[in-house]
Order: C-alpha cells, then sequence, then structure tokens
C-alpha cells in the first residue's frame, strides 16, 4: 500500500485536533514503527514516514483497539498524515459516541462486552508479563507485541496460553491480526461471549502437559512444536 498526498485532504477550516488525541496516535505509531515519538512530525505523509501495507493494517487496528472505531486501513489514502488521520478519527469517535443510547462502545460489542474486554485483557496482561518474566504494569495494553519483545516462540506460547484457558483453538498469526492486548482481548470476548474468567494458570512446565493439550486439542500441533525448543 502506498500514499499518495496529492490527494484529497481534510478541508483547511476543520477544527484544531485536541493535542491529547494527536499526541496518542503519534505514540501508537511510532511504536508501530520503532520510532521516538518526537522523531514524527504529524504532517509528514505516513508513506515518507515508512508506514508500509502490513504496518497499515497494524497501525489501524491498534487506534481501533483503542478508541473503540471502526477505522478501515484504507482511509489512510485519504487522510495521508498523522494530523489528517486524526480528525477521521475524531469524526469516526463521534458515530460510535452517538450509538443508541450514547454508550461508546467498540463495533458490534452488546451490553456488557466492556466489562468483559476488560476483565479479558487483565488476565491476557497478566499471562503475557509472567510469559515476559515482569510485572503487568509494565505491559501497556495498546503496545504492539513486536515492541514488547514478543518473537515467533514467545507468541505461540502467549496463544497457546490464551487458548488453553478460553477453550480456543487459535493459530500464533492470530497475533499479527491483533496485535496488541487491548485488540487481542476484544477478539477473546468476541469469540467466548462473556469472556469467562479462568479456573487455573495454564502450565506448559512438563513435556506430558504438553502433550495432553495437544491430544485434547486445547493448542495446535504447530504450538507445540513452537513451544518444545523452551523446554529444557
Amino acid at each position: 500500500m502506498s500514499y499518495d498526498s496529492t490527494r484529497t485532504r481534510p478541508p483547511t477550516t476543520l477544527a484544531p485536533v485536541p493535542d491529547e488525541l494527536l499526541a496518542e496516535l503519534v505514540d501508537m505509531l511510532a511504536a508501530v514503527l520503532h520510532l521516538k515519538s518526537e522523531k514524527i512530525d504529524p504532517r509528514r505523509t505516513f508513506r515518507s514516514l515508512g508506514l508500509d501495507s502490513l504496518l497499515t493494517v497494524e497501525f489501524v487496528a491498534t487506534v481501533n483497539a483503542r478508541y473503540g472505531t471502526d477505522v478501515k486501513p484504507d482511509a489512510l489514502f485519504d487522510q495521508p498524515t498523522p494530523l489528517a488521520f486524526a480528525h477521521h478519527v475524531i469524526r469516526e469517535r463521534a458515530v460510535r459516541d452517538d450509538a443508541p443510547g450514547g454508550t461508546p462502545v467498540p463495533p458490534g460489542a452488546g451490553p456488557g462486552e466492556v466489562p468483559a474486554r476488560e476483565a479479558v485483557l487483565d488476565v491476557l496482561r497478566e499471562e503475557l508479563a509472567r510469559i515476559l518474566c515482569c510485572d503487568p504494569w509494565e505491559v501497556g495494553p495498546t503496545a504492539a507485541f513486536n515492541v514488547l519483545g514478543i518473537d515467533s516462540i514467545l507468541g505461540a506460547q502467549f496463544v497457546a496460553t490464551i487458548n488453553e484457558i478460553y477453550g480456543l483453538r487459535e493459530r500464533a498469526v492470530t497475533l499479527y491480526e491483533h496485535p496488541n492486548l487491548e485488540a487481542m482481548a476484544a477478539y477473546v470476548v468476541s469469540l467466548t461471549g462473556s469472556g469467562p474468567a479462568p479456573s487455573r494458570t495454564p502450565d506448559f512446565s512438563d513435556l506430558s502437559d504438553l502433550l495432553d493439550a495437544v491430544r485434547d486439542d486445547r493448542i495446535s500441533v504447530d504450538q507445540a512444536l513452537a513451544l518444545l525448543p523452551r523446554r529444557a
């Protein structure tokens, strides 16, 4: 995907973008691009900043998870800079807030889904912190998994843990489609409904536990193979 700065921009008469919103968008973009926020000029085009097709999907998914919006990746064609895109996000948030009942919820969310997502987010945050051997407060819910240090092996372990807790059968590539904790929590809730609390913390510290998980279809063979190199 490429961005043409000659295409239509928002009218120059638009109201100013709140500083806090623009700063948040820049921070999210910086995390995706592996740059420091101060290195990003919000008036430069996404293309010149180095945003390609894959990173576009990751960035938009992060924005949607953060604001509960339903922004599409192609929105960046007509909003080719972070500043212009901020206006689009404002409009999308207004649409969300004007939903019946005036309750700001993510696209497709039903009653009770927001609390459920928060509960799932807490669980996923604790499990990811355990895998990364850090404190949960060090794991940002909107930080991209690759920024947090999740590689293919750790990603497989994390997805296997999610499958064990919530009775799912997701593949490790799910993390590419839902690239941070907020997005992943929303996805888990969309699959499980209420997002049940875990009855126990999954433990694959023993080879027999890993084999049992495969036999019971709690994790896939591919995920098990990815976890094997980490066993002593």
